[in-house]
């Protein structure tokens, strides 16, 4: 059968690199080669892949024939229709002019079978032709795509024929490093903020954005650092029982992120897994909040949504599209003792990082960070108690649909009291009769999760929490 694979993609950064085998007879050349000595040598063939953001209108890449030596190059084939439940997808061309999958770049990539036949003269012909053939064994690696809105990595297992919209064929779940194999790449690449779909959990929630060209997007006056996503939320508590109408409770507040995604992949390594990998997500947070009132005591603390975001970044890896899938949950959190009155403002800035990275010594270990540090804090506290406020983000970033690490990042602020106090920052132990503090600080947390394992590197048994990171500094205080 003249094979759709032999004329799509095994991967490579501007000229691919000796295709990696993905059935089964390939990884025992592996396991030979390690045996004899020569994976050094074979490791030696591996590129190093760029790793970008993908443009916007590429077209779909592929690999020809090794044994004529062809470097990877742009085709026409791309994924029609996909169906999550029976796992089969329809593959046809790309009509001139159109790129696939919402508009999104690299689709699909595919890596060809080792026994598919080189293609007929009829299917080199035309790009229809060659989107009717299809092998037991490549791999397709797509930017989302009709039924498949997170991306598709899979091999295709059986030909099931040709429909009017294309070849029909029946997959199973694949991992990145049958495409990569030997290759190597590392890269951090910026999400365009006006990728993110936004979804708004409360009636007050602004979002605003800014990106190159001077495009911007929010409230008048709103000043957003380029590639940066802004939401300002404002909203009511619950204020503590018995509590006069002048100590009602309310939080507003913004939060501004421009996340990164990080990737890396350390070719191959000495057994049938990666030699190293790395998966997370990144950037400079900004966030600022005020509490007013009295917020009345529950048993836990109360943790108010305010809005849901995705985005499924495309990132190019040599010649691999790479779906990213990114989700964010910016919430409130609210805690404390119901007897404290409170009138404070926090803002604060940093670096975060959460992810997991792979060796072969070592296998999956976590990673976290964050440089969050305080600017000038605004504060009146009045009586004795205690408060909590958390304006933070739970985010996930996987690959194609499975979620490979789960992250908390909630900077805070915290206030108590003894004694009856009515004190500010400004002037330390005003009017005091007795000792207030206020703290700020910031708790990183989180899981990586088996599903990292697309990567091609073993299965988890359970998740891995990233460690708690856990700072607090002192903002103000003041004792009589």
């Amino acid at each position: 059968m003249p094979g759709f694979a032999m004329t799509a993609l095994l991967l490579a950064a501007g000229c691919a690199s000796p295709p990696h085998q993905a059935a089964a007879d390939g990884r025992a050349r592996e396991a030979a080669q390690v045996s004899d000595g020569s994976s050094a040598a074979a490791h030696a063939d591996g590129r190093t892949l760029a790793v970008a953001a993908a443009p916007a209108a590429a077209a779909t890449t592929a690999a020809g024939s090794t044994g004529a030596g062809r470097p990877a190059h742009r085709t026409t084939l791309t994924v029609t229709s996909y169906d999550g439940k029976t796992r089969r997808a329809v593959i046809s061309a790309v009509k001139q002019g159109r790129s696939a999958g919402k508009g999104k770049a690299g689709s699909p990539a595919v890596s060809p079978s080792p026994a598919a036949p080189s293609p007929s003269p009829s299917a080199s012909a035309s790009a229809s032709a060659s989107a009717q053939q299809a092998a037991v064994g490549d791999v397709i690696a797509s930017a989302p795509a009709p039924g498949a809105p997170d991306g598709l990595l899979a091999k295709v297992t059986k030909v099931l024929g040709e429909t009017d919209a294309g070849t029909e064929v029946q997959t199973e779940p694949a991992t990145l490093d049958a495409l990569l194999g030997d290759d190597t790449a590392k890269g951090t690449v910026p999400v365009d903020p006006a990728a993110f779909e936004v979804d708004k959990l409360l009636p007050d929630v602004k979002v605003s954005w800014s990106r190159t060209g001077d495009v911007h997007v929010g409230p008048e006056g709103a000043h957003v650092p380029l590639g940066s996503l802004r939401l300002d939320v404002s909203t009511e508590v619950p204020a503590a029982e018995g509590a006069p109408a002048s100590a009602a409770a309310s939080v507003s507040g913004f939060v501004q992120v421009a996340p990164q995604v990080d990737f890396a992949y350390g070719g191959a390594g000495t057994g049938t897994a990666p030699g190293s990998a790395y998966l997370g997500v990144s950037g400079d947070w900004n966030s600022g909040w005020a509490v007013k009132g009295r917020a009345g005591a529950t048993a836990t603390p109360l943790r108010i949504p305010f809005a849901k975001l995705h985005a499924d970044p495309v990132l190019q890896v040599g010649a691999v599209p790479v779906v990213v899938n990114l989700d964010l949950t910016c919430y409130l959190q609210v805690s404390g003792d119901g007897r404290i009155t409170v009138d404070v403002e926090q803002n604060l800035k940093g670096g975060f990082k959460a992810g997991g990275t792979f060796g072969t010594a070592q296998g999956w270990t976590p990673v976290s960070s964050s440089t969050m540090t305080s600017t000038p804090v605004r504060s009146s506290v009045t009586t004795s108690g205690s408060v909590r406020t958390t304006l933070g983000a739970e985010a996930s970033v996987g690959l194609y649909g499975s979620v490979g690490v789960t992250a908390d990042l909630a900077p805070y602020l915290r206030g108590e009291a003894t004694g009856t106090v009515t004190a500010t920052s400004a002037t330390p132990g005003a009017d005091a009769q007795g000792a207030w503090n206020l703290y700020g600080g910031v708790d990183l947390s989180g899981t990586l999760r088996l599903q990292l394992s697309v990567f091609g590197t073993p299965v988890l048994e359970r998740g891995i929490p990233l460690g708690t990171l856990h700072r607090e500094w002192k903002l103000a205080g003041g004792t009589l």
